[in-house]
């Protein structure tokens, strides 16, 4: 089997919609993401982004271009999620995404309403795209688990059961938030180097660059996924930031894992990549290093280890606030590859299921810290400082970990030779202080 591409990702096709044309973009006629939008005083909807625009779905329901089944899905958003069109995961979705695509195309008689179905993304605001039930993080970065391991297990740096399965830890939903909300600083207990146990705002606060993924297809409790469908399981993508309070993990953390110092927050990305339009970007699965063992029958399938990788460039960036008042540019801290993870999404999947475990419509998986092999893909502050490293900036400030008014940004996209290159838009979150008590 190999990875089938259509016309959607045809680069010559082209949109009546000028920006979308613009090679700089990162929502071409080839991307086609959803989200949920509103304007000042009016109801959310879904919105599909295109060029600098949004295409009001719920307009487009008035002009009757969609056959029963999508315009049934688009309909019963109400505004609120997408749940009932991630639900069409799968052909119902690929054929949503050609109908989307041809609308948009620039041969379209559309066009001619372009003042009634677009509206600019600036004037938007944007809110959780999902119904999100469940929130599963994974930990499946080889050289994040070697590089933290080697700080606080310098004996056993990658523990023995992750080379064998996606390690996880449910997180909390309710603390997802969409892109560009403030983040508190959290209070917590955390131990001092001498043994005195101090109460305060956390000192050590860090980021967690990572790829979200939306869960299109449901299963039955009892009913594990087979790794061969577990990708198909997969409506579509977004940025994370799992924000992490590092004092507080170290010492909260022994011995059922993190507990206050990862339910702080957790910012995703307004737009929904589909699994569609990343097709042309899917890459082999990492190359495993020589003498580790095979992933076991219920994780292994050719397919997902010839396509399961998705090559996708992914960086963080950072932003003071005197850096803002002097007029300096975000500064980019991190630049990783989702393709070098070691576990694919797929795999996560599939062993997230495998005891039974029911997964819903809208549940968000977490992929892990996405870090690479190099320095500048150190993916969080926490490799940077176990590796005796600090951030130097352009005004002449550092980090170690994040200080109020800092910001940091996510950005992602998906390249490959004789492709129209597509992206994610941006996920921001700027650290507020503590409130004390």
């Amino acid at each position: 089997m190999t990875i089938e591409l259509d016309i959607t990702h045809d680069p010559a096709r082209k949109s009546w919609v000028a920006s979308a044309n613009d090679g700089n973009t990162d929502f071409p006629l080839q991307n086609l993401p959803f989200c949920v939008f509103a304007r000042a005083g009016e109801p959310r909807r879904p919105g599909v982004a295109i060029g600098d625009q949004l295409l009001d779905l719920d307009v487009l329901l008035k002009f009757k271009v969609l056959d029963e089944a999508q315009a049934a899905a688009i309909g019963a958003c109400k505004g609120a999620h997408l749940g009932p069109i991630m639900a069409l995961a799968g052909a119902s979705a690929t054929a949503l995404r050609h109908r989307l695509s041809e609308i948009l195309a620039s041969d379209h008689a559309a066009a001619v309403h372009a003042s009634e179905l677009l509206i600019p993304q600036v004037d938007a605001r944007y809110y959780l795209p999902a119904e999100i039930g469940g929130f599963t993080d994974f930990f499946t970065s080889l050289f994040h688990t070697e590089r933290g391991g080697r700080a606080s297990r310098p004996d056993n740096p990658v523990p023995l059961n992750f080379r064998y399965m996606p390690i996880a830890y449910n997180s909390r939903a309710s603390s997802v938030r969409i892109s560009g909300e403030s983040i508190r600083r959290p209070l917590g207990q955390r131990r001092g180097p001498t043994g005195e146990v101090h109460f305060g705002p956390c000192e050590n606060l860090d980021f967690e660059l990572e790829l979200g993924a939306f869960v299109g297809k449901a299963n039955q409790l009892g009913e594990p996924v087979s790794i061969d469908e577990a990708g198909g399981r997969v409506f579509g993508y977004c940025l994370l930031n799992d924000w992490s309070a590092r004092d507080i993990q170290r010492w909260e953390s022994v011995p059922l894992g993190p507990f206050l110092a990862k339910t702080l927050s957790t910012s995703i990305s307004p737009f929904v990549v589909t699994s569609d339009a990343l097709r042309p970007f899917r890459a082999p699965a990492a190359k495993r290093p020589d003498g580790d063992p095979a992933p076991l029958d219920y994780l292994y399938s050719e397919f997902d280890q010839r396509h399961g990788g998705i090559d996708l460039k992914m960086e963080a960036l950072i932003q003071t606030e005197a850096m803002r008042d002097g007029g300096f540019e975000p500064h980019r801290i991190s630049s990783a590859n989702f393709k070098d993870m070691y576990w694919t999404v797929a795999q996560m999947v599939a062993h997230h299921t495998i005891n039974g475990c029911n997964l819903r419509i809208g549940d968000l998986i977490g992929s892990g810290t996405v870090s690479g092999p190099t320095d500048d893909s150190r993916a969080c502050l926490a490799e940077i400082v176990a590796s005796g490293d600090r951030v130097s900036l352009p005004n002449g400030e550092h980090r170690t970990w994040l200080e109020d008014g800092d910001t940091i940004a996510f950005r992602a996209k998906a390249e490959r030779k004789g492709f129209v290159s597509i992206g994610f838009g941006e996920c921001t979150g700027r650290i507020v202080p503590a409130i004390r008590k």
